[in-house]
């Protein structure tokens, strides 16, 4: 899910990328085993439990949680504390925002309204929103609907402009953190830089593809996108604890702290970034769930009760995002090849004091969905990969963790506005980059 690491967690789909360059074999939480110290059952989830408690024990999270599901059941697993200041731990019911892993949302809505017929895909920009994607070399006229969703569009990113990260990624944060940004306004400033290449022409995560799609969904339907996608996702599915807050900035329900560490504050202090209005992310990052909803979720989506099967189909034809890279990124949905070579099918999301991946099985009949909550450090998909592949030995569990120190630097890069050479983060980067995700991890908003 990721692209380029994103600070502004709204790179979801680069993190994937940049991730599946780092997997590593890490467990899964699930039907609570004991995972916070002490003597616990075998659940199967062993490898996954050594590596969500690598996340605080080595990469200095200050808590990870995490549901798996497969033949055995549920299971849920946490580490660490949801609050620093009381100790508080995190809980298989908290709530957490999910970044780019909001763009599977918006994806599925748009290809619902194409199976409709009231979307073309292949149609242009400018056929629904015309004149809105022009400026130094931009034009919705010769980028497809598709190419959006897919990241082959070309248009440059509004998170990895150098305003906008010190604005609201960096200390300026502290300051703007109420701030509203309207989807327009993220436009505009996407317009301001040439394309990163001509459309069809490459790939690159940028969340302003996913602004423009939550665009052609109000105008095709006459109705907020958030209104789509709870009428058409959210009820039908029972999602209870899913929620597009918009410009709120708390997190209804049960919920612990979220914490964030900025590149430009030399002090390197962490800083509980909870509160914050999302509306700079919108369609490609706003979102707040749990692992349960998620898992339900991408089980439905997964097993053809959200879209029809072309649509699926659709949804599932991949494109390549660079070379030697494990994933490939299909209509808001990256395909992951992990270490034992096992594929799987998610996102991952980045935002501010938030790092969360979901991953399933292509029948769903495994799956995870967890939540760091932290921007700065961590290794997510190590406790993807352990739940899918588990751990030769006790260190493999760790790796992923320790790994998470070297990948700061790149996501204090992304978080700056500046994308490393051949890496989109994918699940975290800002959407994760510090918070782009996949999208520089498969995140958004990350």
């Amino acid at each position: 899910m990721r692209a380029r690491a994103i600070r502004a967690v709204v790179v979801g789909a680069t993190a994937v990328a940049a991730l599946g360059a780092a997997v590593l074999t890490a467990p899964v939480a699930g039907a609570t085993d004991g995972s916070r110290g002490g003597a616990a059952r075998d659940t199967g989830h062993a490898a996954t439990r050594a590596a969500l408690e690598a996340q605080v024990d080595e990469a200095g999270v200050p808590g990870a949680l995490a549901q798996a599901r497969d033949e055995r059941g549920v299971w849920n697993g946490d580490a660490g504390v949801a609050n620093l200041r009381t100790g508080k731990p995190r809980g298989e019911h908290d709530r957490y925002r999910i970044g780019s892993i909001t763009k599977t949302f918006t994806a599925t809505v748009l290809l619902q309204l194409r199976a409709e017929g009231k979307v073309d895909l292949d149609a242009s920009v400018d056929t629904y929103l015309p004149g809105v994607v022009r400026g130094n070399g931009h034009d919705g006229r010769a980028i497809t609907v598709r190419q959006l969703l897919n990241h082959t569009s070309g248009i440059s990113n509004y998170t990895a402009d150098a305003d906008f990260g010190r604005t609201y990624l960096g200390v300026g944060f502290l300051k703007h953190r109420y701030d509203t940004l309207t989807p327009r306004e993220a436009i505009a400033i996407a317009m301001r830089h040439q394309p990163d290449f001509e459309p069809g022409a490459g790939w690159n995560y940028s969340n302003t593809n996913y602004m423009l799609a939550g665009l052609i969904i109000e105008k095709v339907t006459g109705t907020p996108y958030a209104t789509q996608v709870r009428q058409r996702i959210i009820k039908p599915l029972g999602l209870r604890s899913t929620t597009l807050p918009g410009t709120r900035a708390g997190i209804p329900g049960p919920h612990g702290r979220g914490y964030s560490k900025f590149p430009d504050d030399p002090r390197g202090k962490i800083h509980d970034t909870t509160l914050l209005n999302p509306s700079w992310g919108w369609a490609a990052g706003e979102a707040i769930s749990t692992s349960a909803d998620l898992n339900r979720f991408y089980a439905a989506l997964l097993q053809g009760r959200l879209l029809p099967r072309a649509a699926l189909a659709e949804m599932k034809t991949t494109v390549p995002v660079g070379d030697d890279v494990p994933l490939r990124y299909g209509l808001g949905v990256a395909e992951l090849r992990l270490s034992c070579d096992t594929t799987v099918w998610g996102h991952d999301g980045g935002i501010p004091g938030s790092s969360s991946y979901a991953f399933s099985s292509e029948d769903a009949r495994h799956q995870i969905a967890l939540n760091l909550n932290a921007d700065w450090t961590g290794q997510g998909m190590a406790v993807v990969d352990a739940e899918f592949c588990g751990a030769t030995d006790t260190d493999a569990a760790t790796e992923g963790a320790t790994a998470a120190a070297s990948e700061g630097a790149t996501r204090a890069d992304a978080a700056r506005g500046a994308t490393p050479k051949g890496s989109e983060h994918p699940v975290r980067t800002v959407e994760r980059g510090r918070h782009g995700s996949l999208a520089p991890r498969v995140n958004a908003a990350g």
